[in-house]
């Protein structure tokens, strides 16, 4: 099932008619989506005095190649994100690992 958004039937829109889809492989938009976190980071690079435009501008770069992965992928980012969620959950069960910030397998047992 494929995610659902006006987001991303705008940015479907936009690469069809920039006939762009050619270049939007899994691998390629892999490389994207790493690529825009970098430069998402990079408003973070000194200090936290960010500019919220640009660095809200970097978030959407991230956010739409995400969505075109995900597309790409055929898979329902709603539904793998609530699946890893629940995987999540029960790697760090909430008795163990409340307010730590360890690694599942780096958290020293009481």
């Amino acid at each position: 099932m494929k995610t659902k958004s006006k987001a991303l039937e705008a940015i479907r829109e936009f690469n069809r008619v920039m006939d762009w889809e050619q270049f939007h492989t899994a691998e390629n938009l892999a490389k994207s989506i790493s690529i825009e976190a970098a430069e998402l980071l990079e408003c973070f690079q000194w200090d936290n005095n960010y500019d919220l435009e640009a660095t809200a501008e970097e978030l959407a770069d991230v956010y739409s190649y995400v969505l075109m992965m995900a597309d790409e992928l055929d898979v329902d980012l709603e539904e793998i994100t609530l699946k890893k969620l629940e995987k999540n959950k029960a790697k760090y069960p909430v008795e163990e690992f409340k307010g730590s910030s360890a690694k599942y397998n780096q958290l020293k047992k009481k």
